[in-house]
């Protein structure tokens, strides 16, 4: 009965991945990859050239750096929307599929749409009424935290809303009647309700927005601006640019990595609840 599952994790999962593993100990390049099987096996230079000749180091700073204050803001954005549409009022659909729409939008058209907006001598330079480099500069990295921001927080809307709806009612009723206020009620019921799933909703936050392809690279273009140069970007270019595929894979592989280490706290720390539980 797993022999379905298991050929389909194999050929999904561990064959693509045993073949980045694979070309990212080749020096295989526009020249060689017609035998890419016969390229020269360099071993782990690929590793050690992405790490001393390319700008690896600072895409991984910026690439994490953006991902954390992304997650830690969308925590509280997403926590205040669902508590501003936990009880009934007139049009409370209407405002919560609104909340969803940057979330649902492709990350294409959410690239396009601010990159509009934010263009020299476009629609926000008119509104200020001066001309800004906001897609270049110091301040393209914040324009970058911003709109990954704006179409990312709805998720961690979605989780808190949820977990918010499996408070049962007759534990606000017992607060309400010892005369607990909202900061009271907020904190000593409603985040250790949500505890775990802010916690699920903060990893795959960050993992969703360390892994941000398609928005970087519609806002910005290629070559990126150095300050939002984040590593799935660098890797495209390297890759498909200058054509440098085993230099790419083994980027890739060294993302994989990044994006094991907090999957595996989660991980673990789900372990421990459960096992103390």
């Amino acid at each position: 009965m797993l022999a379905p599952g298991g050929v389909l994790l194999l050929l999904v999962i561990v064959l693509p991945l045993a073949v980045a593993l694979l070309v990212s100990t080749l020096d295989l390049n526009q020249y060689t990859l017609r035998q890419w099987t016969g390229a020269p096996n360099v071993g782990f230079d690929n590793y050690v050239k992405a790490w001393r000749e390319t700008a690896l180091p600072h895409a991984i700073w910026v690439t994490v750096g953006y991902s954390v204050i992304v997650t830690v803001a969308a925590v509280p954005v997403g926590l205040a929307a669902a508590l501003a549409t936990q009880q009934r009022f007139t049009g409370r659909a209407l405002v919560r599929s609104a909340f969803l729409i940057p979330y649902v939008l492709p990350a294409f058209v959410v690239g396009t749409v601010w990159r509009t907006i934010l263009q020299p001598a476009g629609p926000l330079d008119r509104v200020l009424g001066e001309q800004n480099l906001w897609l270049n500069g110091p301040r393209s990295y914040w324009v970058l935290v911003f709109v990954q921001l704006w179409t990312s927080w709805p998720l961690l809307y979605l989780l808190a809303l949820s977990g918010l709806q499996g408070i049962a009612e007759d534990v606000h009723e017992a607060a309400a009647l010892d005369g607990a206020g909202w900061w009271a009620k907020l904190r000593h019921i409603v985040l250790p309700h949500l505890r775990g799933a802010l916690a699920l909703g903060m990893v795959i936050e960050f993992l969703h927005t360390l892994n941000s392809f398609t928005l970087p690279y519609v806002l910005f273009g290629v070559p990126a601006p150095h300050d939002v140069e984040v590593l799935p970007v660098l890797t495209y270019v390297e890759s498909f640019q200058n054509f440098k595929f085993g230099l790419s894979a083994a980027m890739a592989v060294l993302s994989l990595v990044l994006v094991a280490v907090p999957l595996s706290v989660y991980l673990r720390a789900v372990r421990l609840n459960r096992d103390e539980d």
